[in-house]
């Protein structure tokens, strides 16, 4: 039992209970704010409309009489009302809103502004109307005290002058602009004059602009205010593309030039940056003489003055460098032009060097690329190692443009493509692999487009580079960066070699498979695993890894991996031949309409026509019996009702389907072409295998020289006969002198399509869908009577001894594989006409007769 509690635990006191008094007290309070609130009956009476008005009547009794938030309403539905009454809002409503914006809120003065710019953007009225109804309105508030509402007018009125005629332009804004531009206006009255004058010269002719708006463009660049001087520079852009070249150097320029000496920052600013904008409409004596002196003075004037202009310097760099290429040879180039003070300056001002990253490549093209790395490879190894996270950004999304402006330079920047892999900041990461594969295929042909075989020699730490950013990348919750780079990883066999892939990548590739738990990265890394088998130059290897797919996920314990194998499958009907699916991959696919889970058999539904569409007839026959087989059995024993409504609609579908036939025709000649193609280019990389294992045999090396000289001198050709062995040829019978030559062929043709097939494809494989021929499905007892053994072995493709496979790949049980030759059928005699037993798709195998 618990002690009884002491007096002070009961103190019952005055001075007890006014402390909790006051702690209700306090209550209340909080609550007070809640209460006020809400509305009293007499102010919903006030906020309360008749709804029987219309909208016109309804508009004008809440501008009437309502309150602002009411009328603000009203405002921003005027669009609305003009396209179902244009006629009487302009006639009753819109007078009460000239007379409501007298004294509205900046809230509604807004709302105004944005609401008739719509009404012109919509074209509900004409424009002489529009120009007639709205622009008095719209010149009464651009001068409105308020900034901000000021240059909401502002931008409305421009847009009108976009579309308004010249005789309306002269008469409601040109002349009174005169006036307005006067020293005896307010400030805010001549910064409008400015904005104004500079939009006004693209709609008069170049006489018109000398003799009425020049005046009052010179006046505005003299005036008292810094303000409004920096404003009108600003202008100078669009006025000078309205005057034409002669009148901007006549007029333009020297404005230009005494603005730049103008004892305001943000004048001389101004003037700078108009100045760089304008170099394309000077010759090159005005940049020699004139701009480049010009430019020169002000960057020494910039070191010793605020952060702001070092800021503009640095992000218009290139631009000035580009307008000035090829002045420095006439004018003196002294790369110790530079003050000193710049180097303390780059330690402390982080968007001076983000600036630099940015402009870096237009200075690689300014400097020229052969002198980069006696003149910027310091710089750029400093903005590669940069403390701060935005300039290390920067440069990592310059580094490809970088990398295409060095071409065969590009192996001085070897290490900072390394340093940027290995950055502890995702966004740097991120920012680098949008380009990662045209990054590697510079770095791995030297920067020059040929399709040689050049696997990275001189960069041994890429690999490691990239597990770890992969690795980083994994353990962040940044999945979207995570997923983009499995898919940019789809690129390595064209820059390292297969082995390294096989024992680098290929496992991390299943660990990601089925662990992580995010579903776009598990996905990403299935399509790159099977993009890196599709390349995988060692047969053996293939079977290991055909073999753990289907092991590890086509007949995994947890469902979740067997719904990541069917995503596997849709990408190997993608990227591989129909044959390859067929041997490998259909009977593991169609064993799982057995799975005792409703999603997989589900999944499975959706990806049958897919399955269907990589049979041919007749030599699949076998295949497409099994096909129905399962279907039928979906079709009788499906229990769930999602399932057997989705089994219902893809028998529909499969019924439907055409079945593509071994020889070509006309409506699937597209895609039975790739599908050879891709059939083509697996049967010579196997080729490539078995010859090079001879050579090995043999005892002698390969002169890479002059294997690249041959497979130069030899076209790949376009298309194999109609009958194309699955397996890799044995010997051939003919003399040793012959088979010798033949099989040289072989490498050097294999080899080329190893490189050329990856090259050419590689940037197509997002656009290849999976290319389904269709076939006719049609359930008949006769289908299912002739059933036929499928064998389980190949001996085309024989794994290699469990003792010398890697503990991840070491294969237990044989691979199961179909035959799509007519000598894996069996007579329907001997099998008796007996169906097969009902859970099992697969059937034991019988030797065929050699």
């Amino acid at each position: 039992m618990h002690p009884p509690p002491s007096a002070a635990a009961m103190d019952f006191s005055q001075n007890s209970l006014f402390g909790y008094t006051e702690d209700l007290q306090e209550l209340t309070i909080i609550e007070r704010p809640v209460r006020r609130s809400l509305k009293t009956p007499e102010e919903i009476e006030r906020l309360t409309v008749d709804e029987d008005l219309g909208d016109i009547e309804r508009a004008v009794y809440l501008l009437s009489a309502g309150q602002d938030i009411q009328g603000t309403s009203v405002i921003a539905n005027l669009p609305f009302l003009m396209r179902q009454n244009p006629a009487e809002t302009l006639r009753r409503v819109l007078p009460k809103v000239r007379e409501v914006l007298h004294v509205a809120s900046v809230e509604m003065q807004l709302t105004a502004a944005v609401s008739f710019l719509n009404i012109l953007q919509e074209e509900s009225v004409s424009i002489h109307t529009y120009a007639h109804s709205f622009l008095q309105i719209i010149l009464l508030h651009v001068e409105h005290r308020d900034a901000g509402v000021s240059n909401a007018w502002l931008e409305t009125l421009l847009s009108v002058i976009e579309v308004l005629p010249k005789e309306t332009i002269r008469h409601e804004i040109l002349n009174p602009l005169v006036s307005k531009a006067q020293l005896s206006q307010t400030v805010q009255s001549r910064l409008v004059s400015c904005k104004i004058l500079g939009k006004l010269t693209n709609k008069f002719d170049a006489h018109t602009i000398k003799r009425e708006i020049l005046p009052l463009v010179k006046s505005l660049c003299q005036d008292v205010e810094y303000e409004v001087r920096s404003c009108m520079c600003r202008q100078l852009e669009n006025i000078a593309q309205g005057i034409g070249t002669d009148l901007t150097k006549s007029v333009v320029l020297p404005e230009l030039i005494e603005l730049s000496r103008d004892e305001g920052c943000s004048v001389r600013l101004a003037a700078f940056e108009t100045l760089v904008n304008l170099l394309d409409v000077f010759d090159t004596d005005d940049r020699s003489q004139t701009i480049l002196p010009l430019v020169k003075s002000f960057c020494e004037k910039s070191f010793k003055a605020d952060e702001s202009i070092l800021i503009s310097l640095s992000f218009h760099l290139g631009k000035l460098c580009h307008g000035l290429y090829g002045l420095q040879q006439e004018n003196g180039h002294n790369e110790n032009q530079i003050p000193p003070q710049i180097l303390e300056q780059e330690k402390k001002y982080i968007s001076v060097r983000k600036n630099c990253a940015y402009n870096l490549p237009a200075m690689i093209v300014f400097v020229d690329p052969k002198n980069f790395q006696l003149e910027l490879y310091s710089t750029f190894f400093c903005l590669c190692h940069d403390p701060e996270v935005p300039v290390r950004y920067t440069i990592a999304i310059c580094f490809y443009e970088v990398s295409k402006l060095l071409n065969s330079g590009v192996y001085l920047i070897h290490k900072e493509l390394i340093t940027l892999l290995q950055d502890e900041s995702l966004e740097v990461l991120d920012a680098l692999i949008d380009h990662l594969p045209e990054i590697l295929e510079l770095m791995s042909t030297g920067g020059e487009s040929s399709i040689q075989e050049n696997k990275l020699p001189s960069l041994p730490d890429l690999i490691p580079a990239l597990t770890a950013a992969e690795q980083r990348a994994a353990a962040s919750l940044k999945w979207r960066t995570h997923e983009k780079l499995l898919q940019k990883y789809a690129c390595l066999p064209h820059v390292i070699s297969s082995d390294q892939i096989y024992y680098r990548f290929l496992q991390r590739m299943f660990t990601i498979m089925m662990t992580n738990k995010v579903l776009p990265v598990q996905k990403a890394a299935s399509r790159t695993l099977c993009i890196f088998l599709r390349y995988n130059r060692k047969q053996e290897q293939k079977i290991e890894v055909i073999q753990k797919l289907i092991e590890q996920l086509g007949q995994g314990k947890s469902y979740w991996n067997r719904l990541r194998f069917l995503d596997t499958c849709e990408f190997i009907i993608e990227l591989f031949s129909k044959s390859f699916f067929c041997k490998y991959f259909f009977l593991p696919v169609i064993e799982l309409t057995h799975d005792p889970v409703a999603n997989v058999r589900m999944k499975l539904c959706y990806l049958l026509p897919k399955v269907k569409s990589t049979l041919k007839i007749p030599e699949d026959k076998h295949l497409l019996q099994q096909l129905e087989m399962c279907v039928r059995k979906l079709l009788c024993q499906e229990k769930d009702k999602d399932v057997l409504a989705i089994v219902k609609r893809t028998v529909l579908e499969l019924d439907r389907m055409e079945m593509s036939m071994d020889a070509f025709q006309n409506k699937f000649y597209e895609k039975d072409l790739l599908d050879q193609e891709k059939e083509r280019e697996e049967l010579l990389l196997l080729e490539m295998e078995q010859l090079e294992k001879e050579k090995q045999q043999d005892g002698r090396p390969m002169n890479e020289k002059t294997f690249e000289k041959k497979r130069r001198d030899i076209k790949t050709p376009t298309a194999l006969p109609k009958s194309i062995p699955t397996a890799v040829p044995g010997p051939s019978a003919s003399t040793p002198s012959a088979s010798k030559e033949i099989k040289k062929s072989k490498l050097i043709r294999s080899q080329s399509i190893n490189n050329q097939a990856f090259h050419a494809k590689y940037g197509n494989l997002d656009k290849c869908a999976s290319k389904t021929s269709t076939a006719a499905y049609t359930p008949s007892a006769s289908g299912l009577a002739k059933t036929s053994m499928i064998s389980l072995t190949d001996d085309s493709f024989r794994t290699r001894n469990a003792s010398s496979l890697p503990p991840s790949f070491s294969p237990n049980t044989p691979l199961p594989s179909t035959s799509r030759g007519t000598g894996n059928s069996v007579d329907p005699k001997s099998s008796g006409g007996k169906d097969p037993p009902p859970r099992k798709a697969t059937l034991k195998s019988r030797k065929s007769n050699p």
